[in-house]
């Protein structure tokens, strides 16, 4: 199965590094008023960054939320607020 997992991020990676390779083209962002010129593949490795950082801070504040939530007051204190 480890195999076949890897087999299949390799074919994965091949893939992105071929796109990346195919679109090197330049495009212009504005971005407050200021114009940025920036290689298609450097934008999208970034936006994906910037999604996986935004994706694990969610993750992490509901997970610490529903945790919060799920445990069980301590004896004695009759589930008095925190």
């Amino acid at each position: 199965m480890r195999l076949l997992c890897f087999l299949f991020l390799l074919v994965f990676a091949g893939a992105v590094a071929y796109l990346a390779y195919e679109n090197q083209h330049e495009v212009n962002l504005t971005v407050f008023n200021q114009s940025i010129s920036t290689h298609i593949p450097v934008l999208v490795g970034l936006t994906y960054l910037a999604g996986m950082l935004s994706g694990w801070t969610v993750v992490g504040m509901l997970r610490r939320s529903f945790n919060r939530v799920i445990e069980e007051p301590l004896p004695g204190t009759r589930g008095a607020a925190r």
